[in-house]
């Protein structure tokens, strides 16, 4: 492979990763606290809005169930209007984004929901207040399980920002369509495809590594 396609493949990569670390940031911020008050907000639980659980997960479900390509495509207006265009690595963030939050959500809820009902009971027995149980026992219980969560989330995303390189997004996907596909050049086609498995392994390993070392019940 020729030392332009090696400069292609690298900085197709780095607009991966912008596109990948900046929807997975915002989405974590947007989709924790979300995932938090849906595991925490039922009928009898520490924050009882059941009127508000039930449209937040009614919405968060119907934004999950739409694929990805259409959702991208059904918002474009949404993203000229955030990121000033619709095309181009920033933009593509606008709909990666919009598909993280509530899969963030919803892995968190789960996570959240995970934790031992004995650790929440001795805790309020204590008088430990909501926001204490929150941030003192939930959280901190869940964090093996948010982080493997959020190692799923970044594997996803990746297929996604390959995604977007059909309408324009850039990074390894536009790389692989317009090199590779268009052009009829396989190893192209190839060499993205390798380039992605590594990185989906190398995040994936890392997750596992991280949340086991978490893990308190498996010291």
């Amino acid at each position: 492979m020729s030392i332009q396609m090696l400069s292609l493949l690298a900085d197709a990569g780095f607009e991966t990763a912008y596109m990948v670390l900046a929807a997975l940031s915002i989405g974590t911020l947007l989709g924790a606290p979300l995932g938090v008050l849906l595991a925490t907000s039922g009928r009898g639980e520490l924050f009882p809005l059941p009127a508000f659980n039930r449209v937040v997960g009614a919405l968060v479900n119907a934004t999950r169930s739409i694929p990805f390509i259409i959702l991208a495509v059904a918002i474009i207006p949404f993203t000229r209007l955030v990121a000033g265009t619709s095309i181009g690595t920033s933009a593509a963030i606008v709909p990666l984004t919009v598909a993280a939050t509530p899969f963030i959500a919803r892995i968190i809820e789960g996570a959240v929901r995970g934790v031992d009902a004995g650790l929440i009971e001795a805790a309020q027995a204590m008088g430990a207040k909501p926001l204490q149980i929150v941030f003192k026992v939930l959280l901190p219980e869940a964090l093996p399980a948010i982080v493997l969560g959020l190692t799923l989330t970044t594997v996803l995303l990746i297929g996604y920002s390959a995604m977007v390189g059909a309408v324009g997004g850039g990074g390894l996907g536009d790389l692989g369509i317009r090199y590779g596909y268009q052009r009829f050049r396989p190893d192209v086609m190839a060499s993205v495809v390798v380039v992605l498995i590594a990185v989906v392994q190398l995040i994936q390993t890392a997750g596992d590594r991280l949340a086991r070392r978490l893990n308190k019940r498996v010291r």
